[in-house]
């Protein structure tokens, strides 16, 4: 089951319904089934309180993941800063929707066993990224 939340933000405009489509097809050619994922929307307050107090570091970021998948079903809190979301739209040139999207599958991706620290990791994450974004509900808006 998906879930979306909010914590002192909007809820962002997204499809719910296309979304959790679309987010349970890129996990299946992952070859991945969907489990338990909560997404969390919230602001930068938010995200670097948690990033702080779970992870110890001490700076902003787009997304935090945490991780509960177990074999090949995955599941995992996803904490979204639309904040940070809006200002790499900004700083990229992409639209505020095309990143939000990027970071919704980017978490899924995470949780599906890509990795984006290592030599190599984030091309191939992008890589990802950019193949799961051609069939996003974002492509139909």
């Amino acid at each position: 089951m998906i879930t979306y939340q909010t914590d002192g933000v909007k809820m962002p405009k997204i499809k719910r319904r296309e979304v959790t489509a679309w987010i349970k097809s890129v996990a299946a050619s992952h070859g991945m089934k969907i489990g338990d994922i909560a997404y969390i929307f919230c602001n930068d307050d938010k995200i670097i309180e948690v990033n702080r107090e779970y992870l110890q570091h001490d700076y902003y970021t787009d997304i935090i993941t945490f991780d509960y998948t177990e074999e090949n079903i995955i599941s995992g809190d996803l904490f979204i800063s639309l904040d940070t979301v809006r200002s790499n739209s900004e700083m990229l040139g992409v639209s505020y929707m095309q990143e939000l999207y990027r970071v919704i599958i980017h978490g899924i991706l995470h949780l599906c066993g890509i990795n984006d620290k290592g030599e190599g990791e984030r091309e191939i994450m992008e890589m990802h990224e950019n193949n799961a974004l051609v069939s996003s509900p974002f492509t139909q808006d």
